[in-house]
């Protein structure tokens, strides 16, 4: 089988399960070739060895330079002239006639062209999508290919009609969602005669990557020590889960917070941390490359998710693989990864006071926090393992391409 992977960034800190998809997919015989919209988010220098490796085979669109891109813009001209125009005018359809969008549809028509160019060159007339499904959208009115994508929300849902999600699920062979709570957005976003094309394809984690270390008996002068992962962006809700922490430290307990990512919202938050000066308890200890980030799992007590808006987070997966007990918002999809009191603790969102509560409730009760790490784990090796979701999505691309 030879499949495109077409993706905003990859490899990408925030987009390594792209990656050990890509891999296991391999694995299983799929011929894959990746065309990256944007570079890789980091020097080669900084990559971990599987990523660097994936940067030299992977084609970057806007790496290729102005040269290539008018190069291929009249080769494809020439060859589909009427595909040419058709994607050009179909852009410029999704734009609305809005200044603005009619430039950066034009970008993405060309975006698409070159892409596009790449998988012909390469006999890739079967494309599924990560993040650029409305490059792929153009890509596919102007080649003759069959295209899918995964919906991860919950950013995609917040405007479906902007967002084009009827048309995509429309011209698409299947669209994977990463949970129920995502197929059903979908599914109420689109024509109810293509609901037949939606599936429930979860993502996973390599559960002997991130296998869990049994600890000492913990000492209790120490701090209990809590981590989120994320990109440092304002869905997270990180102030909120910061003023936890300042609830805890007034409650007379002794917790430390370490937050693992980068984003826009560093500097709101550096200046929250020094505000109320939590530079003793509260580390913002920056991006981490995926093969590291199990010791940050290893050297914690707990994990905490306080967003408002997730898909299903891969992260938490990961948590519970390596048995943290495990505090999230109940929102969105997370509820399909967490029973409520069995796999971790669930808490509304936007309340610093519930997470401050669910924290102390593990502080208090080891032994229960112990359960919820088991239970946790056992549920990821049930339904989240990597190898098992990666079979099933090579058999809707095997049953696609027969």
């Amino acid at each position: 089988m030879k499949l495109g992977y077409l993706v905003s960034q990859y490899p990408a800190l925030s987009h390594t399960f792209i990656l050990r998809e890509v891999l296991a997919l391999r694995r299983y015989g799929v011929d894959v070739r990746v065309a990256s919209v944007r570079e890789c988010d980091r020097p080669i220098t900084a990559l971990s060895a599987d990523e660097a490796e994936e940067a030299k085979r992977t084609f970057c669109v806007i790496g290729a330079g102005s040269v290539h891109a008018l190069l291929a813009n009249i080769g494809v001209l020439c060859r589909h002239p009427l595909g040419y125009l058709r994607g050009l005018l179909y852009a410029w359809t999704l734009s609305r006639g809005t200044p603005r969008l009619l430039v950066m549809y034009t970008l993405y028509f060309l975006e698409a062209v070159v892409a596009g160019d790449y998988f012909e060159r390469h006999g890739v007339v079967d494309i599924h999508t990560h993040f650029s499904s409305t490059v792929l959208l153009i890509l596919a009115r102007i080649f003759r290919v069959r295209y899918s994508l995964t919906a991860h929300g919950s950013g995609e849902f917040v405007d479906v009609v902007g967002f084009h999600l009827a048309e995509k699920v429309a011209g698409a062979t299947f669209v994977a969602t990463v949970g129920q709570y995502g197929m059903s957005q979908v599914l109420n976003a689109s024509d109810p005669a293509h609901w037949h094309k939606v599936v429930v394809l979860p993502l996973g984690v390599d559960a002997d990557a991130f296998r869990p270390m049994r600890a000492l008996q913990r000492d209790l002068d120490e701090p209990f020590r809590l981590l989120s992962v994320g990109r440092l962006s304002a869905p997270k809700g990180y102030p909120i889960l910061i003023e936890a922490v300042i609830l805890l430290r007034g409650r007379g307990r002794n917790v430390r917070l370490t937050l693992v990512g980068e984003g826009p919202e560093r500097a709101t938050l550096e200046k929250l941390i020094a505000l109320r000066d939590l530079g003793d308890c509260v580390r913002l200890a920056g991006a981490c490359n995926h093969d590291r980030l199990a010791d940050y799992y290893k050297s914690s007590d707990a994990f905490v998710l306080s967003s408002f808006l997730e898909g299903v987070p891969v992260v938490l997966m990961e948590a519970m693989a390596m048995e943290l007990p495990c505090v999230a918002t109940w929102i969105t999809g997370i509820p399909e990864i967490i029973e409520k009191d069995v796999e971790g603790l669930l808490v509304p969102p936007a309340s610093a006071s519930a997470i401050a509560d669910a924290v102390e409730r593990l502080m208090e009760d080891p032994e229960g926090a112990l359960r919820l790490g088991t239970a946790a784990r056992r549920k990821v090796l049930a339904k989240y393992s990597l190898e098992r979701n990666v079979e099933r999505l090579a058999e809707a691309f095997r049953l696609r391409l027969e």
